[in-house]
């Protein structure tokens, strides 16, 4: 198998080999590995376990990729290590302090640009991938939002978690004082984020249980994308606005 980069053909290797020297000029190499070794990665294997044996096997797995690795890195003085949501190279047994990273700056402007690739992944008919990136867009929004209020977002990066936080810093909540068009506007809301958390392709990385897998369509998959955008943009709207209206 052949991939394309900047024209050019390249084998599998050839073309991990680019992307880990694209990371390394950029300090993102943490990030890719985090991608790599992301649960999603791992679904074929953890497809068909029952829902409280799926994070035990992926931890196991895990932990056997990095002791191969570490097997080799090992002569060399080194080892790979995860902290937290970091993955560190250091000497054996160097003692790393892991910086907080600096919160994501989310405006319109990065929200335009991932419904773009999101859009472009429908044209080309990757609505699995159109529908990852539209989902983490909308938890990169609810973090950022909490984040804002200098809380720490739920570490289970469930959306629908994420969400509740959102509504109870920002005091996003039905009442009987509330006008009833806007009591019902933030019923919608509620309704849209629990589909988006929801929604599954046959192929999806999620393993819902009792939920019945559906096959997904171009007007599908363009419904998903542009409601979870105008989701997004409604959202840091909200988080702009000194005096909310809810």
């Amino acid at each position: 198998m052949e991939y394309s980069w900047g024209g050019v053909n390249l084998s599998r290797w050839q073309y991990v080999d680019k992307l880990f020297e694209h990371c390394m000029k950029n300090d993102r190499c943490s990030d890719l590995l985090g991608y790599l070794f992301g649960k999603n990665q791992f679904r074929k294997a953890l497809t068909g376990l029952p829902a409280d044996e799926i994070d035990v096997v992926y931890q196991k797995i895990i932990k056997d990729i990095l002791a191969q690795i570490n097997g080799i890195l090992y002569f060399g003085g080194h080892e790979l290590r995860v902290l937290g949501k970091t993955f560190v190279i250091s000497k054996i047994g160097e003692q790393v302090v892991v910086e907080a990273p600096k919160i994501k700056n989310i405006d319109r402007q990065y929200v335009t640009s991932i419904a773009e690739r999101a859009l472009k992944n429908v044209d080309d008919k990757n609505f699995d991938s159109a529908i990852t990136q539209s989902r983490t867009l909308l938890e990169e929004v609810f973090c950022y939002m909490i984040e804002k209020k200098n809380q720490s977002p739920s570490e289970s990066g469930d959306v629908n978690k994420l969400y509740s936080q959102v509504r109870q810093l920002y005091g996003i909540h039905q009442d009987a004082q509330t006008d009833k068009r806007i009591n019902d506007l933030i019923n919608g809301i509620n309704k849209i984020i629990s589909s988006v958390a929801e929604m599954r392709n046959k192929d999806s990385d999620a393993h819902g249980v009792g939920a019945k897998r559906i096959e997904i369509k171009d007007y599908h998959a363009r419904l998903y994308v542009n409601t979870s955008v105008s989701l997004a943009e409604f959202m840091l709207a909200l988080m702009g606005d000194d005096e909310s209206i809810f």
